[in-house]
């Protein structure tokens, strides 16, 4: 049960500046902290849903990474190694102690990495359409062959959807059936045009090193949404993973693309609030860093 806290009077926005970047972040709420970390074609504002959702109990912060409009960076290519302590910047400058970290596609690889750097700030890891640093085709017993079969039909139907001028992290079945939200999806990625986000997914896919038992070792309670629909991040690299960590949750949505917390909001929404919940009746040990 929401409670009926009016979340918008607590709203406020700021901007830190972090190793030669200026980054914008936002904070609505109160309560226990959840970090949203968003993706490629997104920003802040990719979390208008999941903030006016848990605003009511939870202190919500979002930002754009550094480079992604209204962030910004002296000069250079984004280094999204930086990501991690980026997070680091802003929790301290907020007070934070302690959060739950909700990584979507690309900010999977910020909560990731900040997890393994410092789990003792982190009160679980959500990753949705995305493994972030943690590449699963490490494990034994793997499914390559899975593997090379989504490859192959996704690089399709991305292909389709470029060819209709639908954003492929959004996917057909957004456009189609609620035409308008994918017009936004287009708008918020759009504020970026100036970063070459091609170099930041190069950049990204050469992080992708760590084993998965390097996050199952935190001893993090993790949860994986993993869209069924998904052209961007493979399905089965999501399964595996959350076969890898003990205890991890797993959360396939139907007929969905890679933006779930976009596209099917409520209940996405409702699968964090029950994750979220269990953890905060149950506070869990983890390894401290190095």
């Amino acid at each position: 049960m929401k409670s009926s806290v009016n979340s918008t009077a607590a709203r406020s926005t700021g901007r830190l500046r972090v190793d030669g970047a200026d980054i914008h972040y936002e904070v609505c709420g109160r309560g226990p902290a959840i970090v949203f970390a968003h993706g490629l074609g997104g920003s802040q504002m990719s979390w208008w849903q999941q903030v006016t959702h848990f605003a009511p109990d939870y202190t919500c912060v979002t930002f754009a990474h550094r480079g992604f409009a209204p962030s910004s960076v002296d000069a250079g290519t984004i280094d999204p190694g930086r990501y991690a302590d980026d997070l680091k910047a802003l929790l301290d400058h907020l007070a934070i102690e302690r959060a739950h970290l909700v990584g979507q596609s690309m900010g999977g690889w910020t909560v990731v990495e900040f997890g393994l750097r410092y789990p003792q700030r982190v009160r679980s890891i959500v990753l949705s359409a995305t493994t972030g640093s943690i590449d699963p085709a490490r494990l034994d017993g793997f499914d390559h062959a899975a593997l090379a079969r989504w490859k192959q039909d996704a690089a399709a139907a991305v292909a389709q959807c470029r060819s209709a001028q639908v954003h492929p992290a959004a996917g057909q079945r957004m456009a189609r059936e609620q035409p308008a939200l994918h017009r936004l999806y287009q708008h918020i990625d759009e504020l970026s045009l100036g970063l070459d986000k091609e170099a930041v997914r190069t950049r990204l896919q050469a992080m992708r090193v760590r084993a998965p038992d390097a996050l199952a070792a935190t001893g993090l309670p993790v949860l994986l949404v993993s869209p069924d629909e998904d052209i961007v991040i493979p399905p089965p690299a999501l399964r595996s993973l959350a076969s890898a960590v003990p205890g991890a949750r797993l959360f396939a949505l139907a007929q969905t693309g890679h933006s779930p917390y976009f596209e099917r909001a409520p209940v996405f929404n409702r699968c964090l609030d029950d994750f979220f919940q269990s953890i905060d009746r149950e506070p869990r040990q983890v390894t401290a860093g190095a």
